[in-house]
Formats: structure tokens, C-alpha cells, sequence
């Protein structure tokens, strides 16, 4: 016999609580700060990987290393041409966007 708890949520649920429906504009605000997260992190990922320190990516691409902090912390809205230099120049990766 299979019993439902209807205090379990989803992870949707949890999301509309706290931050509204899809579309409305906190949902929004909320979801473009967790995919700048996500981009600072996939940054982070890549620079290790490159064994590079902050510093030594921001010397390649003409920044501080406080900006590079900013990016992989999510803290900073970078323009597309800087995430092109990170992730080309900096990085020796290749970018490709997707849009779904």
C-alpha cells in the first residue's frame, strides 16, 4: 500500500514558494543570479583544471584577480566579449551558446 505525504514538496515547489512563479520578476532575478553562479563556476572548474591561480587568469586577460573572484563567485554580470576572453584567450577553451 502506497501512502503520499503531501507535506513533501518539489524542488519547483520550494522555488515558487520562495520566489514566485516562472516569469514573474523575482523568479526571474533568481534565476539569472543562480546561472551566473553556475558560469563562475564552470569558470572556477576550468581554470583548475588549467592550473592556473586567479591571478595568473587575470594577468592573461588584462584584470584583477578581485574580478576574476567576482566571476566565479557570482558576484559580477559580466559582458559576453569578457567571457569570451576568459574562456579563449584565458582559458585556451572554446565557447559554444546554445539556445534552447
Amino acid at each position: 500500500m502506497e501512502t503520499k505525504n503531501e507535506n513533501i514538496k518539489t524542488f519547483s515547489q520550494h522555488l515558487d514558494k520562495r520566489y514566485g512563479k516562472t516569469g514573474s520578476e523575482m523568479r526571474i532575478d533568481f534565476e539569472i543570479r543562480a546561472k551566473s553562479f553556475a558560469i563562475g563556476e564552470l569558470i572556477r572548474e576550468e581554470r583548475k583544471l588549467a592550473n592556473l591561480t586567479q591571478e595568473q587568469l587575470a594577468n592573461k586577460i588584462g584584470a584583477k584577480k578581485s574580478f576574476i573572484s567576482r566571476i566565479e563567485n557570482g558576484h559580477s554580470d559580466i559582458q559576453l566579449s569578457t567571457l569570451y576572453k576568459l574562456i579563449e584567450f584565458g582559458l585556451g577553451r572554446k565557447i559554444n551558446l546554445t539556445i534552447q
